[in-house]
Parts: structure tokens; sequence; C-alpha cells
């Protein structure tokens, strides 16, 4: 026996961590591909086939539905993986999510009804998030788990190819066609999956039942601080990102499929600050980073607000927000790894991840209500601004209380005193 051979099973596990973190963040951007199907085809559906006669009201119903099943289905998926593990739930929630996808395809597509029955089911794909934080964040040490769960949140990019490409195969290829080419890629990870991911060796599997363990998680004070954080991190990237196209369509005059290459512009931004986002919390601390976003949000969506000319000062404020809101994101789940116990990093991505959801399937109902009143989407805007700004406070004050591990323990220490 040589020496390399000695070194190879060692070589293996140090690789194995990367690989799992790869396999995972290429199946949540397949599953947010399928999860954002709908989106870029929302202004298509208001002026074409059967569907001619929608408002805007509702064809942002359309769109959010998704985002709310995807959000609250976190919940319960998240419990589940702190179960069974993400190497039975990956390819389990990826196989589910074919079956909406198709139907959209065949038979959804002439009835706004039939749409809105897919859309429901379509929400399963947005629940791989609760799958892949838990999975991906056991297999790291603690000094790179913020970076590893934002390269897997990169995986939000899903949404930018749904945007680059289904316009143009619906258009062009044929209506059934973007949603068959997305199946079969979702079957394609499935196999995928299922044959390579292995979950972590140290990997404690939860115990109890289901209402217990949710419970529990939803009384810890990081479960409902990084619910509010992520609501309007995520929460606003996925406002944007399922809303956008209709926004530049409407408020700007631009083609559908400008609309969507613009929105997929943004999408890539927000992407690549996720993983830097937990990057730079590694590095600087979860609290600083989040500080600094929700500044840049609070800004640049005054700035938005009035409407500015999109080529020059509306582009900077929108990828400005783009990228804060990616880096806020990113930098939510460092905190949550940071401070959670790793047998509940699941219950708690679910809770915050559901909430992070349904921070995005709020926004876009009040903008196409707002804008059907007023013919504005100024007051929707200014409201992110206020709410931003009002949660840089939060992370300022009880945020950054609950991240540093010096006043817990002293608090605990006290505690112990006291008894």
């Amino acid at each position: 026996m040589n020496g390399s051979d000695v070194d190879r099973p060692a070589e293996r596990a140090e690789r194995a961590p990367w690989v799992m973190l790869a396999v995972a963040t290429v199946g949540f951007a397949v599953n947010f591909w399928a999860w954002a199907l709908l989106s870029p085809l929302g202004p298509l559906f208001r002026t074409q086939g059967t569907l001619g006669r929608l408002s805007e009201s509702d064809v942002a119903l359309l769109v959010a539905v998704p985002v709310l099943v995807g959000s609250l289905g976190r919940i319960p998926v998240g419990a589940l993986t702190d179960r069974f593990g993400g190497r039975v739930m990956f390819p389990l929630v990826t196989a589910a999510t074919i079956v909406p996808i198709l139907f959209i395809g065949f038979f959804g597509l002439d009835s706004y009804g039939a749409l809105l029955i897919g859309g429901f089911f379509l929400g399963i794909g947005g629940t791989t998030f609760a799958v892949g934080v838990p999975f991906v964040s056991a297999w790291f040490p603690p000094e790179r788990k913020g970076l590893a769960v934002g390269i897997f949140g990169a995986g939000m990019g899903g949404t930018a190819i749904s945007a680059l490409t289904t316009v143009k195969l619906y258009s062009n290829a044929g209506h059934r066609v973007p949603f068959v080419i997305t199946a079969c890629v979702m079957a394609g990870y499935a196999v995928l999956a299922w044959l390579v991911l292995r979950d972590a060796p140290n990997r404690r599997p939860a115990q109890g039942s289901f209402v217990t363990r949710l419970v529990a998680n939803a009384k810890l004070p990081i479960s409902w601080q990084a619910c509010i954080l992520y609501a309007v991190a995520f929460g606003g990237y996925v406002a944007f990102s399922v809303y956008l196209p209709s926004y530049l369509k409407t408020a700007y005059d631009l083609s559908a499929a400008d609309a969507a290459n613009r929105m997929a512009g943004f999408v890539v931004v927000a992407v690549l600050m996720r993983p830097l986002g937990g990057w730079l919390s590694d590095r600087f601390g979860p609290v600083p980073v989040l500080a600094g976003c929700y500044a840049i949000v609070a800004g640049g969506a005054a700035v938005a607000a009035t409407t500015p000319l999109l080529e020059h000062v509306g582009t900077a404020a929108f990828l400005s927000m783009a990228a804060a809101l990616g880096g806020g994101s990113g930098a939510t789940f460092a905190l949550v790894a940071k401070v959670t116990d790793p047998a509940r990093v699941g219950g708690v991505t679910g809770l915050v991840g559901a909430a992070g959801g349904l921070g995005g399937f709020v926004p876009p109902l009040i903008m196409g209500y707002v804008y059907g009143r007023t013919q504005s989407y100024g007051i929707g805007l200014t409201l992110l601004s206020v709410t931003a700004a009002l949660t840089l406070l939060l992370t300022l004050t009880i945020v950054r209380r609950t991240a540093d591990p010096t006043r817990q323990e002293h608090r605990t220490a006290t505690s112990e005193g006291a008894a």
C-alpha cells in the first residue's frame, strides 16, 4: 500500500461537502426554475388567447399563488428534512413538482381557473429551500456555514433561467415547450439526487412529533427575528422577480421580452450577491452585513418610487436593491446557522423560509391593487422603503443582541447564578 492509496479516502472526505453543495445548489436552481414558470408569462396571459381579459390584479394573483404555497410548504418540508434528511427529500420534492408542470403545459393554458390550480401545486418546487439549508449546513464547519449556505442560496438564480427562456420558447417554439423541457430537466435531477446525494455523517435526525418540534422552534428568539429579516430581504427579491416584468411593461411601456430580460438581470445580481453576503457574514458577522443591505434597500426603493428615467437612475436603483436583497438573504441564514442548534436548522429554516416567501406573496398583490386604483406604483415602493428602514432599526438593536454570543453567555451565567 503506497502513500497515495492512504490519502485517497481523506481526499474524498474533503471533497464530499463540496460535491453535496454543488448537487444541492443545482437542485435548488432547477426547482426554482419550475417555481417561476408563470411569472414571465404574466403579461402575455393578459393579452393573448382565452385569458385576454385578465386584470392587473388577476395576473398578480396568478404569479403570487405559487409563491404562497412554496412559502407555507417550507414549514412541513423543513420539519420532514430534520427527520428524514435531504437525501430523501430532495428527489421526492423534485419528482412531485413535475406533475403540476405537465398539468399546466397540457391542460392549464386555456383556463384561468386551471392555471390557478396548477400554480398552487407548482409551489411545491419552492419548498426545496427548506431541504437544502439544513442539508448543506450539516456538511460544513461553523466558520464556513455562511459561505456554504450562501452558495446554495445562489440557486435562486433558477428564476433567471425561467425569465430568459420561458417567453421565447412559449412564443416561438410552442406554448407547451417550456413546460415539457422543464419537466424533463426536473426528472433528470430527481434521478441524479437519488444516486449522488448523501446526508452528512454527523447528522442527527430530529426526535419528537412535528407539532412539538414546530412549537419549540417557533419559541426561539432567532426564529421570529430571522422571519422578519428574511421576509424583507428574500421577500423583496421574490416580489420583484415575479412582478418586475409586469411592472416594467406597465410603468415604462417595455415589451414582454425586454421586461423579462431586465428582470433576469435583477435576478443575476441578487444571485451573485447571496454567497457574497454569506462570506462577508463569516468574516465580519451577519449584523453589519444585514444593516448595510437594509439601508441600501431603503434608499433604492425611495428613489424608485419616483419612477425615474429607467436607463440611468432607475436601473441603478433597482440593481442596487437587487444586490442588497441578495446579500441580505445570504446574511440572514448565516445568522441562523450561527445561533441555531444543528438538529433544529431545518425546522427554523422552514419557518424563516415561509416568512420570506410570504414576504414575496403580499407585495405583488398590493402593487396590483394600488396601481388599479391610483395608476401609480409609487405608494407600494414607498412602503418598501419604510419597511426596510424599520428592519434596519430591528437589526441594530434586538438582532444584534441575539447574534452576540458574549451577551448570550452573560445572560446564561446570570440566570444560573440567580438559580
